[in-house]
């Protein structure tokens, strides 16, 4: 099947309007007509080349939301006209112990949505940027939210797993001090699910204009990490912090504000990497300086049914196709509110 997508022809180059294949659904497969995908800082980094490896052409997406329009004959969970979601794999070994407990995230063999191998024409995974995608069952997930909300549902695909995965490992939750760094496409996630978990929720921000908008997502205090004294303020009193940066910054000025035993959790992933920090800000402590990468797809399934019960999406801004690379600029000089999300429809129109 051909249809119409959005990709690179090179890391330098822009995107543009281009016709990719799609493969017959297999007995096992979902195809999926896509209404909306979310644009992800990741897809900036793969597209241009930023993260090694890029294969062009390249059709980023990974943030997948749209209808179900035909399944395999062995398909059980997925019937034609259920409304489904996308994230950021596609497949995994599905045999090792990382699959087997549901964490199919690290998995070995996992392969991302897009630039992943694949034995489909090119050979490697094309994205959401797209009118259509096939999936495997396993990796396709139930939306429960209003129809009304589907485009800004496509972001929890991506933004909202990668912050409700490390604030439920890390038990955030009533009684628990969680800081989120960042107010932009994850940290606003990271503050509405933080704060329907039950945590007191204290947002981090280098900008005093973003103060009120913290406020407006959840957050019971707002620090402006420029201000000394306001970061003063909460020396050893966090039980995790959640550092959503995209960019390389001081690791060691966040650190000092965890209690004995707390945690930074880095899920920002940036094209060059964070100063080390100093040893002694985690010995004296017993601090931990921990990662988390999305989540497995139960858990997926468990955040898009979390996020359905308490009334939780994005704040998106609805674009057009042919506003893609505009708004590529936008977002690296952080000119969203929080996150693009392409209406597919308008893929055909470029």
């Amino acid at each position: 099947m051909q249809t119409h997508a959005y990709g690179a022809h090179a890391g330098d180059k822009p995107l543009e309007s281009m016709r990719i294949s799609r493969r017959a659904p297999g007995a096992h497969d979902v195809q999926i007509d896509i209404a909306y995908c979310g644009i992800c800082h990741s897809d900036l980094h793969q597209v241009r080349s930023e993260w090694a490896g890029t294969q062009y052409p390249c059709v980023p997406g990974h943030e997948i939301v749209g209808r179900v329009s035909a399944v395999g004959a062995h398909v059980k969970g997925f019937r034609p006209g259920d409304l489904v979601g996308v994230g950021c794999m596609v497949d995994s070994c599905k045999e090792c112990e990382d699959c087997h407990a549901g964490l199919e995230n690290y998995c070995d063999g996992m392969v991302g949505t897009y630039n992943g191998p694949s034995a489909d024409e090119p050979g490697w995974t094309l994205g959401g940027y797209s009118q259509h995608i096939v999936v495997h069952e396993r990796y396709v997930l139930r939306v429960r939210h209003p129809e009304a909300q589907l485009a800004a549902v496509a972001p929890l695909l991506c933004a909202g797993i990668t912050t409700y995965s490390p604030l439920r490992h890390w038990k955030a939750g009533p009684g628990r001090k969680v800081g989120v760094v960042g107010i932009g496409g994850l940290g606003h996630m990271g503050i509405k699910i933080a704060h329907a978990m039950g945590a007191h929720v204290v947002a981090f921000t280098t900008s005093e204009s973003k103060r009120a908008a913290a406020k407006e997502l959840g957050a019971h205090e707002v620090v402006v990490s420029r201000h000394p004294e306001e970061m003063a303020a909460h020396l050893k009193s966090f039980d995790m912090v959640l550092d959503t940066v995209a960019a390389p910054h001081d690791l060691d000025a966040l650190l000092v504000l965890l209690k004995r035993d707390g945690t930074l959790v880095l899920v920002g992933a940036p094209a060059a990497p964070h100063p080390s920090p100093q040893v002694f800000d985690l010995i004296m402590k017993r601090r931990a300086l921990a990662g988390s990468m999305i989540g497995g797809i139960p858990e997926t399934q468990e955040m898009l049914d979390f996020c359905a019960e308490h009334g939780i999406v994005a704040d998106i801004e609805l674009i057009r196709a042919d506003q893609i690379n505009a708004s590529y600029e936008r977002m690296l000089r952080g000119d969203v509110k929080y996150r693009f999300v392409i209406d597919s429809a308008t893929l055909a129109a470029t």
